[in-house]
């Protein structure tokens, strides 16, 4: 019998499992994550290599002309050495690791989780997922904030495949899509499209694509051809927040004629 349950333990029935606690759901990028990994022993003694946290996102990418949703691993966490759980035992690791500076804002479409696993020889890899609310830095609320101020609607935010000059260390852009609701550009804009990437040390490049909106048979053309947008790079600090709405009103009014 001891060998059978080891052979169904091999296949993930009877084996141990994992059950990852966080202490908090809510998160802003570059924050610390805590909490607890339970292990429950199955039927059989198991060894444990290890235990490891990996943060996903997905992003959507271009595969032969059609659009698909990619998962991806934004990091990867060990957290225990080697251990041995006996049948039926428990056992509580405490963990904490930060969340990278580049991980995604969970808005719109955007989901990031946190899948737990146990490595162990010979065995199915038992896992748990928990998704997590990564709430916007300082910069990207004050973008949102100043974009609103301008009479701009956030319609969509979602990660996109990016072109490989505007990649750094992940193969995807967060693009937040406003459009024109009142005010100055509504008639004049279709969409302006923000991307908000952080420089270390309280820099941020901002990334505006500027779509004009097509007027007549000439702005037809235009629009067709791409000749409507306008990709503007502009370079803040958080000490520059305060004039932040009068920075991006300069750069948009500029691009919206």
């Amino acid at each position: 019998m001891a060998l059978f349950n080891k052979i169904l333990a091999r296949i993930g029935i009877g084996a141990a499992r994992v059950d990852a606690k966080l202490v908090n759901d809510e998160f802003r990028a570059g924050e610390k994550i805590e909490g607890i990994v339970e292990v429950y022993g199955g039927n059989v003694e198991q060894t444990i290599d290890r235990i490891y946290l990996r943060l996903f996102t997905s992003y959507v990418k271009e595969v032969d002309d059609k659009k698909v949703k990619q998962d991806i691993q934004l990091n990867v966490f060990k957290i225990n050495e080697p251990f041995t759980i006996q049948p039926a035992e428990k056992k509580e690791i405490p963990f904490t690791f930060q969340l990278p500076d580049d991980t995604p804002v969970t808005l719109g479409k955007t989901r990031v989780w946190v899948a737990t696993g146990l490595d162990i020889k010979d065995a199915v890899d038992p896992s748990d997922i928990d998704y997590v609310k990564v709430l916007p830095n300082l910069m990207v609320t004050s973008v949102m904030k100043s974009m609103e101020d301008l009479g701009f609607r956030l319609r969509q935010v979602e990660c996109e495949e990016a072109p490989r000059r505007m990649r750094k260390r992940l193969p995807f852009v967060q693009e937040f899509e406003f459009v024109p609701a009142k005010g100055p550009y509504y008639g004049k804009l279709d969409e302006v499209e923000v991307i908000v990437q952080s420089l270390g040390n309280g820099q941020y490049e901002l990334l505006l694509e500027i779509d004009r909106k097509a007027r007549g048979f000439s702005g037809f053309l235009s629009e067709v051809l791409d000749a409507d947008e306008s990709l503007v790079r502009v370079t803040v600090s958080e000490s520059e927040i305060a004039q932040l709405s009068a920075t991006l009103e300069r750069v948009i009014s500029r691009y919206s004629v």
